[in-house]
């Protein structure tokens, strides 16, 4: 009972918080703070779940104890079978409620509930590393649909039979990157391309890096710098798109505040026919790259302190393979294999990602040391 205690100890602090932050939210002097009022927001979710979870954890040893006390001076055999079934019920959830809480302890990663900049490009092996991105951006568009959740390609440059050279898209839900974080890095093919002749398997690689979109109040842009282009979008949408010069370009000089360079940042969107919708979304893309670059520290600071990368640090880290004579994926992060390739191809990566999730909880919790 020792470490209920103490876990019930760590939990009442946050009741209090959890009190503090639900009349923290209603004030009109936060509520017009946006960014102070999404953060607390967000904690109030948060601690929503854990003074949940506390509720139900002392319910059950409640239930323990009254089950034990009602069994030493129970004699009627029905009711003391009744109470022998509630006794073991609340047994086994204790434990189970206690990896729970220990969870929700852990700080989660702030970035979690983001929407993402997905970005996903042909890396070595010409046409046919085009081919797999095409491949991996159909697998990806299934699995959205699944998950409900909305996309819409701002850029994209097919390969010369088929597939994409580069294909840059935003996805827009409920804990996109949470899930969708532990793609990035550099997915591997093993199959025979359709230009081979002979029939020999090639391996051939894409890269795919998923970023967390930023807010506005996340990165500080000076917008009077910014250099616009116009140009006359190319492929479909009919005659208007060669016409009208609706695609536009963003050209940005920015600090680097790691290495105390500056960098020119290049952004393009064709996304729509209309010039400022497009302006408002290159603009919102390059606010991103600027949130990516700053946010990879943070990245790299918890991949230094693990042992094993789950969802973090290297991006040109090879991370899966996809065998197709073989039918079989493997994800070299956690020794992850299946062998249900063309289901996983066609969306249903959640299994895979559901074991990412557990490993890197692991890590959490073996770095809190709770």
């Amino acid at each position: 009972m020792a470490e209920s205690n103490t876990l019930l100890d760590k939990l009442d602090g946050l009741v209090s918080r959890f009190e503090e932050v639900s009349t923290l939210i209603t004030d009109p002097a936060v509520i017009a703070d946006q960014k102070r009022y999404v953060k607390l927001t967000k904690e109030y979710k948060d601690l929503g779940k854990i003074v949940e979870a506390r509720k139900e954890y002392i319910g059950c040893l409640q239930n323990v104890a009254d089950a034990k006390e009602m069994l030493a001076i129970e004699e009627d055999a029905e009711t003391k079978e009744m109470l022998r079934q509630e006794l073991a019920e609340s047994e086994k959830r204790i434990p189970e409620l206690e990896e729970e809480i220990k969870l929700l302890l852990v700080p989660a990663d702030p970035e979690d509930d983001k929407n993402i900049v997905l970005e996903i490009r042909g890396g070595t092996g010409g046409d046919e590393a085009a081919l797999f991105a095409g491949d991996l951006f159909r697998m990806y568009s299934k699995f959205f649909e699944m998950k409900g959740w909305k996309m819409a390609v701002s850029s994209y440059s097919e390969g010369a039979v088929g597939g994409y050279k580069e294909i840059v898209c935003s996805v827009t839900g409920e804990g996109v990157y949470g899930i969708m974080k532990y793609e990035s890095g550099v997915h591997r093919v093993q199959r025979v391309p359709v230009t081979e002749t002979q029939g020999r398997v090639h391996t051939s690689a894409a890269t795919v890096a998923v970023l967390p979109e930023a807010e506005e109040f996340d990165v500080e842009i000076n917008e009077g710098a910014i250099k616009w282009d116009t140009f006359r979008s190319s492929g479909a949408g009919g005659q208007n798109v060669n016409k009208v010069e609706s695609g536009v370009r963003a050209r940005y000089i920015w600090r680097n505040p790691f290495t105390n360079q500056d960098e020119e940042i290049l952004v393009e969107c064709t996304e729509t026919r209309d010039q400022p919708k497009n302006k408002e979304r290159a603009l919102a893309r390059l606010r991103t790259f600027i949130y990516d670059k700053e946010h990879q520290k943070y990245l790299d600071d918890i991949a230094s302190r693990r042992k094993t990368m789950v969802s973090t640090g290297d991006r040109s880290a090879k991370i899966r393979t996809y065998n197709y004579p073989q039918g079989r994926i493997t994800d070299h992060r956690i020794g992850y294999t299946i062998y249900n390739l063309p289901a996983f191809m066609d969306g249903n990566i959640q299994d895979c990602i559901d074991h990412l999730i557990v490993a890197e909880n692991a890590e959490r919790l073996k770095e809190s040391e709770l």
